[in-house]
């Protein structure tokens, strides 16, 4: 495995970020998908072998199980300094006020429930999972400053949202000498392109990482058009981000098969290939949940695209509304 800079830092992360959504308890949160603690370890313990030293996860996924899972893996199949640790901070934990959102009550006391899940005394990448409208975003990065100044997080760093607002915590932060954000975890595959207009050329200019979700589309640009899966299936959020152009989301993922069936690989490998041989990406976060995910993410990592099939993937794409955040 070669490692890359998170973007403009010193901070060295293999090109692939495990994504640790899948990992669950399925009786706990909104995720009756994903795989129990038993059957995440192995898959954990895979990609660690394989060289991804880097995991994504969030205090919200399966009610906090999934942090408790990744924690207890890292301590049981690998030394914490050899690993780069992410969580997010944003999303409901408990009913009531102040159990959501981006205030500095709601950080400080997620930071350490956070930490408590994970069993350790750091996060490396402490990332914000949106934008919060109710709260201004001096008071988020200014309690973000102080849990890097506290030794609770190594790195901040932001995920999907508008390029003016990213714009403008970079702004605020360099006005006030606070921690500035690192990394954009933004919504980025062969179906979503719209981040290509304004967010990529930002975080190119700005020497920021860049470490997309969901760069297969929810599995979509793995398998025929009318082929589902138990996720699709039971995923209510990953169902409402591709529904505005199937006509040309169609015919790409026509493409991809074309293109993968002429190289003889499976199609994820090709999908990957084309988010990974864009210069502004880290890492794509890639979710696991067989092994053979995490073998077609480190095949395609040699896989380079000639510039005729980028072209012909790219073809078929028409305009998106923007989703997942807006």
């Amino acid at each position: 495995m070669k490692y890359v800079k998170l973007g403009k830092t010193g901070l060295e992360v293999s090109p692939l970020c495990l994504g640790c959504m899948s990992y669950g308890e399925p009786d706990r949160g909104m995720h009756n998908w994903t795989l129990s603690e038993e059957k995440s370890r192995p898959l954990i313990k895979a990609a660690l072998e394989m060289g991804i030293n880097f995991l994504d996860t969030a205090n919200t996924y399966s009610d906090g199980s999934s942090e408790e899972i990744v924690g207890r893996a890292i301590k049981d199949f690998a030394k914490r300094e050899e690993v780069v640790l992410a969580t997010k901070v944003f999303n409901r934990m408990r009913p009531g006020p102040n159990g959501a959102g981006l205030s500095r009550k709601a950080i400080m006391a997620e930071i350490d429930n956070s930490l408590r899940r994970l069993g350790t005394d750091y996060i490396d990448l402490y990332q914000i999972h949106r934008w919060d409208y109710k709260t201004p975003i001096e008071e988020t990065l200014e309690a973000l400053h102080d849990v890097v100044k506290a030794g609770k997080a190594r790195y901040i760093g932001a995920s999907s949202m508008h390029a003016w607002q990213f714009t403008k915590a970079l702004y605020v932060s360099r006005l006030n000498g606070w921690s500035e954000f690192v990394s954009m975890q933004n919504h980025v595959n062969l179906l979503h392109r719209e981040e290509e207009r304004e967010m990529l050329p930002l975080c190119e200019d700005q020497g920021i990482g860049v470490i997309p979700w969901s760069p297969l589309a929810r599995g979509r640009l793995t398998r025929d058009w009318d082929e589902t899966s138990e996720r699709q299936n039971n995923d209510i959020f990953g169902n409402t981000l591709y529904n505005a152009a199937q006509d040309a989301d169609r015919k790409i993922v026509e493409a991809v098969a074309e293109v993968a069936k002429a190289r003889g690989v499976p199609r994820a490998q090709v999908a990957l290939a084309w988010v990974m041989q864009k210069s502004v990406i880290t890492a794509p976060i890639v979710g696991a949940s067989k092994p053979q995910h995490l073998e077609d993410a480190v095949a395609a990592l040699s896989l380079t695209l000639t510039a005729e099939e980028i072209a012909k993937l790219e073809a078929p794409y028409v305009p998106h509304p923007i989703v997942g955040y807006a």
